[in-house]
């Protein structure tokens, strides 16, 4: 039987390129504790969220408490799924801090549909109705122009996701 490894898995990739889905199918495992950030903005900040400059002011509040919150559990043995969008420099600098200080081990799971794939799922799930946020054409665009892969020095566990089916 193979030792439990705590890992913290992390998600690259432009609105609705299906990170949500994939950290699903990750926070399903034994031994596993899923942390999403649209859930939180939607718990926490919802009523005061309608822009993109919110979401920008609300979400930059998150890393300095996540960040002990996941080591924490990271720590004692549990693995975590931190549904955060890390698409940018700065999105990803708190998170492999939180690597380098614990040691801890990590993959970082990069989505990378066309725009168009992801327009398409856009439009499903704003239909839908049931995700905690509805985002338009437009701030797709806006975000989707500051998406920025990660690099090598950055130095982090990078798994590419050829995705075909994955929604987010």
């Amino acid at each position: 039987m193979a030792e439990h490894v705590p890992t913290l898995h992390m998600f690259c990739g432009k609105i609705a390129s299906g990170k949500s889905t994939l950290a699903f199918e990750f926070s399903q495992a034994p031994n596993t504790v899923s942390i999403s950030e649209d859930e939180w903005l939607g718990a926490l900040f919802a009523d005061q969220m309608s822009t993109g400059a919110d979401y920008l002011h609300y979400s930059s509040k998150f890393p300095t408490v996540m960040a002990p919150h996941v080591a924490a559990l990271l720590g004692v043995g549990i693995s975590v799924v931190l549904d955060f969008p890390a698409n940018t420099v700065a999105q990803r600098r708190w998170m492999r801090n939180i690597v380098q200080k614990g040691g801890f081990a990590h993959q970082m799971h990069v989505l990378d549909p066309p725009d168009d794939v992801c327009l398409e799922r856009l439009h499903a799930r704003n239909a839908e109705g049931e995700h905690e946020f509805s985002v338009t054409e437009e701030q797709f665009h806006k975000f989707a122009k500051h998406f920025v892969p990660p690099t090598k020095d950055e130095e982090f566990n990078v798994i590419q996701h050829q995705d075909g089916d994955f929604r987010d």
